[in-house]
This record gives C-alpha cells, structure tokens and sequence, in this order.
C-alpha cells in the first residue's frame, strides 16, 4: 500500500445528516474517524434541490443528537435552513469532514477497507456508507421516445416553473417529492400528477395532535422487528415509494392539480395514462426516485436491486460494513433526519463495540508470575 495512504479506525462516506450524526457518536466515545463528502460545502445536497423545498417534517423532529434544531415547533424548515443546520452541526461539534471528496472505489485488501478519492485513498478498519439513496436517477426507459418539443427533467435537475416551457406540465410519481413539485408548478402551469396518491397514516404533519398519534406508529410500529414494519418494507424495497407527509388531496385541488393515472407507455411521442388518454403536455418532471447507486463499492454486498444486503444497517455479507440513510433502514421513518439520526446512533454502537472486541482480542496476555 502506499505509504502516502492515510489511516483511520472508521471512515464514513457522506456528510450529511446520517453521517454527521455517526460522527458525533464516534467523536463522543473518542474514536479516530474521518468523514469524507463529495460537496463543496457540508450542506450542498440540500441546497441543490428545488428552490420551493421545504422538509416534509416539522422542526422539532430534524434535530440531531446533542443539537436542537433552530426553528419554531411545527414549522417547516427550508432547503437552505436544513443545509446551514448541518454546517453549524459540523463546526459545533468540531466534526473531521472534508469536503470534495467524492469516493470512486471501496474495497478490501486483507482485513482493512480501501477507501480511494481522485485526491487520496484512505484506509480503515471500518466504513460507514452514508451517501444516501439519492445518487442514481431512475427514468423509465420509455421516456426516450417523447418528442422532442416535450422538456424533460428528473426532480433532482428542478429547480423552479422558470425553467419550463409555456405549456401544460405532467409530472409523474405521486410522492412526496411529485406532491409538493406539483403544487410549486401549478402557480404557472396547468399541472397533472400522474401515479398513485398514497397519504400518510399520520395525516398532515403540521398538525401537533396528528403527529403525537402517528410518531409513535412510525417510530416503533412500522420497524423490520414488526410483522407490520416487515410486510410494509417488503412491499417497497426495490421500488421505492413512502407515503406523502404533508400535501393533501383538497391542496392539490385547490391549487388547480390535476392527479391522474400511471404513465405506462409512449406513443406517437406523448405519455400514454392507464386510462389510454394521452394529456397534450410541453413538460415531464419525473419524480420517479432513484435507483441505489452504489455500483462504486467494489464487495460482494448487492442484492438483486442493486442495494445493500444489511441488517439495520449491519452488512450481512462483509464484516466492518455498514450504511446508514438507507430507505426503510429500521423503520418507515428511517429516511427522515429524525429517522437516520436514531439509525446511526445504532451503528456508532455497533463500530464502538466491535472496535473494543478486536482490540481485547490483540492486547498481549498478561505475563504469568
């Protein structure tokens, strides 16, 4: 190995809220780690994305461990709110981020991790993978026959209705990210939403009561150790899909949103719905998700979509692996901040213990008298 590689206990791949609550675990229990980020700026994957966001859970539900987050109960943070948290969260805690390392390659070599960036490559005993399920788009083959006159855009590359031509918009996948896509489009643009509205059990998230009575179902009810939480999460894991947090149906409507079938098909360069109606559209937004993307780690760890064969967060397949912000990691909520700071409180746990268990097993014996 070069010499030039550098040397940690843990390296967690991904600044944002899973691995800098990771971190802040790590860093309590005085471990030597380092976090690795592809952004410029601890932050960045929030302040790219769309201009209107806004989180789909009330503030006092995004904090991380040791910090509350700055903002009044039951209002919703921006975009930009939740990135400048997390840059505050790293300083505050003096947290070991460097920014603009993206990962090219994870692999092994003996019984240590390698960890290679086009700048460095880095060495571990353990790596946490906590860049996300948000790296690869996913856009139905089919979308390649749209005529060309019809703008298409994947909600990662949206921004704001400026970017769209004159013209009616299709926006297709009824999640939350198609829910509140819709209602910004719909300000200037007729507005279909095509695909299946699925709503929240909690019911509108800026309601306290509403969210007492769903929290506890979220948090401890719809978990993989439930009959429940495992059947919902079968359901989902390869095709992505949560229920929608906030948008209703009756705000949809008011705002002029039309919602509609699935998109099926192409023909004769339009989107064809399962009702066989073809809507005359200048603009798709597909918010169809993302597939795992993590095609880069070099280890036998991928199912047969592409994900990580884990159990809450644990690799099944190579010791020392673990992730963290996957879809459905422990609990519904998993992807939520408040959701993957209780997951990587687990796996710090799990880092720490191991750590402890391979250093007992190499300490030297005790002389005998």
């Amino acid at each position: 190995m070069d010499t030039n590689t550098e040397r940690y206990e843990t390296v967690i791949i991904g600044g944002g809220q899973a691995g800098l609550s990771t971190g802040y675990r790590l860093a309590k229990a005085g471990r030597r780690f380092l976090i690795l980020d592809a952004n410029a700026r601890v932050g960045d994957a929030w302040r790219k994305r769309w201009d209107s966001l806004r989180l789909f859970t009330p503030a006092e539900l995004n904090g991380l461990p040791g910090y509350k987050f700055p903002a009044r109960n039951w209002t919703f943070p921006t975009k930009d709110d939740m990135a400048d948290f997390l840059e505050s969260y790293a300083k505050r805690f003096q947290l070991p981020v460097r920014t603009g390392m993206r990962v090219e390659r994870l692999s092994r070599s003996g019984d240590r991790f390698i960890v290679q960036t086009a700048q460095a490559t880095f060495e571990a005993d353990a790596v946490v993978v906590a860049s996300g399920a948000y790296q690869a788009r996913r856009i139905p083959d089919f979308a390649l026959d749209l005529e060309p006159r019809i703008m298409q855009l994947h909600s990662s590359e949206y921004r704001n209705p400026a970017l769209l031509r004159p013209g009616a918009v299709l926006v297709v996948g009824a999640g939350n990210s198609g829910c509140e896509i819709a209602m910004d489009v719909a300000r200037s643009h007729k507005t279909f939403l095509a695909g299946r509205y699925f709503r929240s059990p909690g019911g509108p998230s800026r309601h306290p009561i509403a969210n007492l009575i769903a929290m506890p179902i979220l948090r401890h009810v719809l978990t993989i150790d439930t009959p429940i939480g495992r059947r919902v999460r079968a359901a989902t894991h390869g095709h992505g899909g949560t229920p929608v947090e906030r948008v209703t149906r009756k705000m949809l409507a008011t705002a002029g949103v039309e919602i509609v079938g699935r998109v099926e098909a192409v023909r004769d360069g339009r989107p064809v719905l399962a009702d066989g109606t073809m809507p005359d559209v200048t603009n798709v937004i597909w918010c169809t998700g993302f597939a795992a993307g993590l095609d880069w780690i070099d280890l036998p760890i991928h199912d047969e979509y592409g994900k990580p064969r884990e159990r809450r967060g644990v690799s099944t397949d190579v010791p020392g692996l673990y992730f963290v912000g996957q879809p459905f990691q422990y609990a519904l909520i998993s992807e939520s901040v408040g959701g993957s700071a209780r997951d990587s409180d687990y796996i710090a746990k799990q880092i720490i213990r191991r750590a402890s268990t391979r250093t007992s097993e190499t300490a030297p014996s005790p002389a005998r008298a």
